[in-house]
């Protein structure tokens, strides 16, 4: 028996579909045309994976529009738990004023917190204070302090925004959250994924534990190597911070003229040396050798 076709007077073995191949019992009765405008039928199909490809594009677009002309920035990373009341929501607030003082403006996560401390120490300041939500079904949307915000549905486009626009992190207390945002840093710097970036760990007393266990452990097992620990800092003083963070800046932009000028160096001697090359070669020609 012939296979189903569009067309009852012509067979129809198989079906193309964009780059898509149908065949056999794939090849369907529509075109995606008719499909596209035919406003009857289920609508499953919004909740397919190809669909869920374009959610994720649209999110990349509209995160890098956001972001594209931010500036320079760096990400604040912190738990929402803390109340206004904690020394670290003040230290929060602190650290973004000056950060903004320095010339950066300040990324989150958008939430309550650390996060709204961030926010609202980068705003008071007159910076750009940038909130970076995350739909979650016990979170209600950006703090007020957000001047500019965007909410995503995926963690991993969200993270990109993080790091593709920051120059750095400052890593307060938090829970699971702020702990992945701190190793996909780590990850990221240690496999040459990105380059200079400094990465500091506020609060000596709650990293304190983390950084032996890293040291006294993962170190010492082999699991990582000594260099991996200058990763990131450890401090108490929103000065010595921001110090840290400017200072490895400074060390970026001058790695950065350095290798512009040896690259430019370098296509001037491959340019003298071909020019040099033409000459012997029309000198050859020229006296007939």
């Amino acid at each position: 028996m012939a296979e189903p076709s569009i067309h009852p007077d012509r067979p129809q073995p198989s079906q193309q579909r964009g780059p898509v191949v149908m065949r056999r019992k794939q090849v369907q009765q529509s075109t995606s045309e008719q499909r596209l405008l035919d406003s009857r039928g289920p609508s499953d199909w919004v909740h397919t994976d190809p669909w869920r490809v374009l959610r994720i594009q649209s999110e990349f677009i509209e995160g890098f529009g956001m972001l594209a002309e931010l500036g320079s920035a760096i990400s604040v990373f912190g738990s929402a738990r803390t109340r206004p009341e904690d020394p670290m929501y003040a230290a929060a607030e602190e650290l973004a004023h000056k950060l903004v003082g320095a010339g950066y403006a300040v990324i989150t996560g958008g939430g309550p917190g650390v996060m709204e401390a961030a926010n609202k120490g980068a705003s008071e300041a007159g910076g750009v204070s940038v909130g970076l939500g995350i739909e979650l079904p016990f979170e209600n949307g950006l703090n007020e302090w957000v001047d500019i915000g965007m909410n995503f549905r995926y963690f991993f486009t969200r993270k990109t925004m993080f790091v593709k626009y920051a120059q750095g992190f400052v890593v307060m207390p938090g829970g699971f959250g702020t702990l992945d945002e701190l190793f996909e840093a780590l990850t990221l710097a240690q496999t040459r994924k990105v380059t200079s970036f400094p990465v500091v760990l506020f609060g000596t007393s709650y990293w304190g534990g983390l950084v032996d266990w890293l040291r006294e452990t993962m170190l010492a097992d082999g699991k990582i190597s000594a260099a991996d620990l200058d990763m990131f800092t450890v401090t108490d003083d929103v000065d010595e911070a921001i110090s840290y963070i400017v200072k490895a800046g400074e060390l970026a932009d001058a790695a950065a003229e350095e290798a512009a000028a040896q690259a430019a160096l370098d296509v001037a001697e491959a340019d003298s040396a071909e020019a040099r090359e033409r000459r012997e070669q029309h000198r050859l020609g020229s006296d007939g050798s």
